[in-house]
């Protein structure tokens, strides 16, 4: 009996140390400790109250300490690029050396040269590389963003030759939160049902979120996988800032399961799309050995080529792969919480916010040491697709009963910066008739080829049978519209600068009723209207004619 009593003892101490332990740290922890850094600048916790990683950071003190480095830093500009759908804003730091600002813009459009037709007459060895960094695109993977506030400290304080070296030959383009709604949902969850004393025991409340969680956006959708449709505020602020940069490399930080340790990219290689070039790959893999000296210095475990893929052009991190640029995936195992229990022992959200602050500077130490042979990546892409496309036809797409869908394809290619026309004159290719009025071009020899030859193929072919995630994605087979690949350019009408939408002729009096076809994509929000305006509808069940006319 003695024994047994001796046996409980033992575990119920056991079990109150575990559940007592202080899991907090000092920004010390994260950052590297041969830097000096400038007193000037304010650290996370004299903005937002507490240390990171003590609790999990709102959208609200997020936004408030990208503001107070943006106004204590000439390395740092801020920009409001919109709103979420719960209106919180969409931010976008610009972080580089005070000199590099002071001639952003030239930057920049020296930077775009490198994609064009005709070969950049500046000298790379002189031009910096762009990095587009970005943080928790599912807000319950928050040890992203939360890394962010140590992240942007570091770049706005660390002071010496080396942070020197990184600001003068890099432009960063610094998102903090990808998803704004859906980080603060997850911090409620989290902060809410935190203990005074943490209890790491993954049956606690804290680790079991309520549906729906965080990781999507207010209405629930999963904003990575709208890279290439760009239907959401997010999508498009972001989209935007691509296309209006065109940055080298582009890092996605995401969490997985509890179990695991960290991802970073390449993926399974059979797992990559035919269209993105090896060299990609090559260079993918290159950066991926600075991220292995880091963690090994740090002593955290990783791995590469083992899971994930590189083949839907949707996701953040493929997306880049066919602009030119080299899109890079983390994966940190997940806390879900404070501190959780796993295979490998207490899983610290500390701890999982210093891995994805290592990768984060790991990928800006890569990006100068490899700056000239990516941006000749880059240049090279540009130029090896333009002769792809040198004796390209046209994409012609269209409904004659149901312009609006057309209309909507046509918005997400211009938002992709590709070109869009409309078709010289009304024809007929492969039995589908298309119309001026319903009807698009996209002519291929343009510098967006590449990107049309993804968003248009269909492919049912593929080297792996197994998948992550999206294997097809044929765009105009998604909004159910004839399309016809092989149109000669003469059919191309003029370049389309404006979209305008299709718009509805009103209907003359009627002393009785109006019919209404239901082939049209407003057709049901029409429906609405009319219904709100207390006007009675009714649906005809069968076919029918009204004065010879067939409805």
């Amino acid at each position: 009996m003695k024994k047994y009593t001796l046996l409980v003892v033992v575990l119920l101490l056991g079990i109150s140390n575990n559940i007592a332990q202080d899991y907090s740290v000092n920004l010390d922890y994260y950052l590297p400790s041969d830097v000096n850094y400038n007193p000037n600048i304010p650290t996370p916790k004299s903005s937002i109250g507490h240390q990171v990683g003590d609790w999990h950071i709102t959208h609200d003190k997020l936004v408030q300490y990208m503001y107070t480095l943006a106004s204590s830093s000439d390395r740092i500009t801020i920009e409001d690029r919109g709103t979420t759908f719960e209106g919180r804003p969409l931010l976008l730091l610009t972080i580089t050396s005070a000199n590099n600002h002071l001639n952003i813009e030239t930057i920049r459009q020296q930077h775009l040269e490198l994609t064009q037709k005709e070969p950049s007459t500046t000298n790379i060895n002189e031009m910096p590389i762009v990095v587009q960094q970005g943080f928790s695109i599912h807000g319950n993977e928050p040890s992203g963003s939360n890394a962010a506030l140590a992240v942007a400290y570091y770049l706005a304080a660390a002071q010496g030759p080396a942070i020197d070296t990184l600001l003068n030959n890099t432009v960063i383009l610094f998102d903090p939160s990808y998803n704004p709604d859906g980080l603060q949902r997850f911090a409620y969850w989290a902060n809410t049902n935190k203990s005074k004393n943490i209890n790491p025991d993954p049956n606690d409340r804290e680790y079991d979120e309520v549906w729906p969680g965080g990781r999507t956006n207010h209405y629930w959708f999963d904003m990575n996988r709208d890279w290439l449709p760009v239907q959401l505020p997010e999508s498009r602020a972001r989209i935007a800032t691509f296309h209006k940069w065109m940055p080298n490399i582009l890092t996605d930080h995401h969490e997985m399961g509890t179990n695991s340790s960290f991802f970073f990219q390449p993926g399974i290689p059979s797992r990559t799309h035919p269209l993105t070039p090896q060299q990609n790959q090559d260079l993918t893999g290159e950066i991926g050995t600075y991220h292995a000296t880091a963690f090994d210095k740090i002593g955290s475990f990783y791995y590469s080529k083992e899971s994930f893929d590189d083949f839907y052009y949707g996701k953040g991190s493929t997306f880049p792969d066919i602009n030119g640029s080299i899109g890079i995936l983390f994966e940190q195992a997940s806390s879900r919480g404070h501190a959780q229990e796993s295979v490998n022992g207490i899983l610290t959200f500390p701890f999982t916010i210093r891995n994805q602050f290592t990768a984060a500077l790991s990928t800006l130490e890569a990006a100068v040491a490899m700056r000239q042979k990516i941006l000749s990546y880059q240049q090279e892409f540009y130029q090896q697709a333009f002769k792809e496309a040198a004796k390209a036809d046209a994409i012609v797409f269209g409904d004659e009963k149901d312009p609006s869908k057309a209309y909507h394809l046509a918005e997400i290619l211009m938002r992709q910066n590709i070109q869009v026309h409309k078709i010289a004159n009304d024809f007929t290719s492969k039995g589908k008739r298309y119309t001026k009025e319903s009807s698009y071009a996209v002519p291929k020899n343009q510098r967006q080829h590449r990107l049309i030859n993804a968003m248009f193929e269909k492919r049912t072919k593929f080297k792996d049978s197994l998948f992550y995630d999206v294997s097809a994605w044929t765009l105009p087979l998604a909004f159910n519209l004839d399309y016809n690949q092989d149109i000669p350019t003469d059919k191309v009408g003029e370049k389309i600068t404006t979209l305008t939408k299709p718009g509805a002729t009103a209907p003359k009096y009627s002393g009785y009723g109006y019919l209404m076809q239901w082939h049209d994509y407003y057709t049901p929000k029409a429906l609405n209207m009319l219904l709100k305006k207390g006007i009675r509808a009714k649906v005809g069940m069968t076919p029918f004619t009204s004065q010879e006319q067939g409805v």
